[in-house]
């Protein structure tokens, strides 16, 4: 089972910011840019696999590279950081129009990951349950689809403070000037991450998107 690790508060460069927007200030922050995923559209016309587990699977990717997008709060309130998250993401059923939330562990290799999600959609095209895996782990996060409509900006409005887990939501591919563009809002709880953070979050998916060979050849990076 993951332990998160907790963070060694006297050698942490960010502690001040953290206690400064985990107490003084809390606050979370949204991010909406567009993706350029020609590329990687065109490289999933050509495979079987599905978009949308690919697009879960590249944040999923990003996501555990870096430690600021895999905090948490142990249970004395101290930050601390999970050696892996795993993608929660939505599964829509079209009858009910409710969605439920499906989880699947992270895997660095594409095709492992996407054999283990794809059944998942399947099976619960018609749950009826929220979460019909029972709750997702204690290290997941957010992974929400809008394939009904692009848009520019989207926001969350979290109530609680204690949720340090980035939260994605994805829109539906726009084409302008010959080019396809996917629109990607993240939210951020601004004591876990910075705008720096975030940037290069968005940079190395950008980056990720450009070079889709994973998507059939099934290896991750």
């Amino acid at each position: 089972m993951d332990v998160p690790l907790p963070i060694d508060l006297d050698a942490w460069p960010r502690r001040q910011h953290f206690e400064h927007y985990r107490r003084a200030v809390p606050c979370t922050y949204a991010m909406t840019v567009e993706l350029d995923v020609t590329a990687f559209a065109a490289a999933l016309r050509r495979s079987p696999r599905k978009t949308y587990l690919a697009q879960v699977w590249a944040l999923s990717t990003v996501v555990n590279r870096h430690d600021e997008f895999r905090m948490c709060l142990t249970a004395s309130g101290e930050p601390a950081v999970w050696p892996v998250v795993h993608p929660a993401f939505t599964v829509l059923n079209p009858e009910r129009e409710t969605f439920a939330c499906v989880w699947t562990p992270h895997d660095p290799d594409f095709g492992a990951f996407h054999d283990a999600a794809a059944p998942l959609l399947a099976e619960h095209a018609r749950a009826t349950d929220f979460f019909p895996q029972g709750p997702p782990p204690p290290n997941a996060f957010d992974v929400s689809s809008l394939p009904w409509t692009s848009f520019t900006g989207f926001n969350l409005n979290i109530g609680g403070w204690d949720h340090l887990a980035p939260i994605f939501t994805l829109g539906r591919y726009a084409e302008r000037e010959g080019r396809v563009l996917l629109p990607l809002a993240l939210q951020v709880h601004h004591a876990a991450a910075d705008g720096f953070h975030s940037a290069r979050l968005v940079e190395e998916l950008r980056a990720l998107l450009a070079d889709p060979s994973w998507v059939e050849e099934g290896t991750g990076r």
